[in-house]
């Protein structure tokens, strides 16, 4: 997630770093050349803070959680390429920044939808890079709403961690001025960065209306994150505020489900279970066999796909 930036960011500083730690004699160039696996190991462990210092001068007091967000401003297709019917939505988020989104309608058409899904996508690209994700809802008879939070695609604005957590229930907002959908059938499904965001989101602003919260591949700490991609360096770094684990005990009464592969290399299940463990009940965990940051649900012929389905319909009744 933000190891990419991370190893930019050691590229700048390791050089200086390693120059007051090596020795005298050390040049940078001899310093970059010296960086590997064992030195990248010590050096993000920071016990000397001064790594973090010189990342700060960089990128700015608690820079790193600029670090969790790579947006793209492309479009690269939209879902008439795959013959759906979508519709172009803006709206607006409660600082008024101006986003966008796409609103698909269900196959069996709008009206006839069993629910409407907010899909809350993950930390890189645009909508249409993570359109995989919920296609298959719209063909098993759900409205979708995938939209694009602030810096993001063609939406407008600078990314922060609030404003992003604003724009998650601003598409709530929107999806519930519609006159074609069932307001009293929502649910909220989320991957990645986009589970972290939503679970804060509706605790912090409950949508009425909503039957269910569905987290796949979701973390439940910014400091976690950041301790699994650079050690104390990361976590130096960046803050935990507005945290999924410190708001998932409010989602309660809305039933939760969780997702997560077991072999989710970009967030580890621990996250998941992290959040299942705080979370109250009515709450479901589904651990995928195999699974990773991105097929947990799509794998074997879409096994918990259906099994997702099924959880869907029941927290509809």
């Amino acid at each position: 997630m933000m190891k990419r930036s991370i190893l930019f960011l050691l590229s700048l500083c390791a050089p200086c770093a390693l120059i007051s730690n090596v020795s005298a004699q050390t040049t940078a160039k001899d310093a970059g050349e010296s960086l590997k696996k064992s030195e990248t190991a010590n050096l993000l462990d920071d016990s000397s803070g001064n790594l973090s210092k010189f990342a700060q001068l960089l990128l700015g007091k608690n820079g790193g959680n600029r670090l969790f967000y790579f947006p793209t401003r492309d479009e690269p297709y939209t879902p008439a390429k795959y013959g759906y019917q979508y519709e172009d939505v803006n709206f607006n988020s409660a600082d008024g920044t101006e986003l966008h989104g796409w609103f698909l309608p269900a196959t069996v058409g709008t009206k006839k939808a069993k629910g409407t899904v907010v899909f809350s996508h993950g930390n890189a690209g645009s909508i249409a890079h993570h359109f995989g994700f919920v296609d298959w809802l719209v063909r098993a008879n759900y409205n979708v709403l995938l939209y694009d939070y602030r810096g993001f695609g063609k939406s407008k604005g600078v990314i922060t961690r609030k404003g992003v957590i604003e724009d998650v229930q601003a598409a709530f907002s929107y999806i519930r001025t519609r006159k074609d959908v069932d307001v009293n059938k929502l649910i909220s499904f989320s991957h990645s960065l986009g589970g972290a965001k939503s679970v804060t989101a509706l605790a912090l602003k409950p949508v009425k209306g909503l039957c269910g919260v569905i987290v796949d591949g979701g973390f439940a700490s910014y400091q976690d994150m950041a301790r699994q991609k650079a050690g104390q360096f990361g976590v130096n770094i960046t803050t935990d505020e507005l945290s999924a684990v410190d708001y998932v005990d409010q989602i309660a009464p809305v039933p939760l489900l969780i997702v997560h592969g077991s072999n989710d290399t970009m967030v580890p299940i621990s996250q998941g279970e992290k959040l299942f463990a705080k979370a109250k009940q009515p709450k479901t965990f589904f651990r995928v066999a195999g699974g990773s940051h991105t097929n947990a649900l799509g794998r074997n012929h879409g096994e918990y796909r259906q099994k997702m389905l099924a959880w869907m319909e029941k927290a509809l009744r």
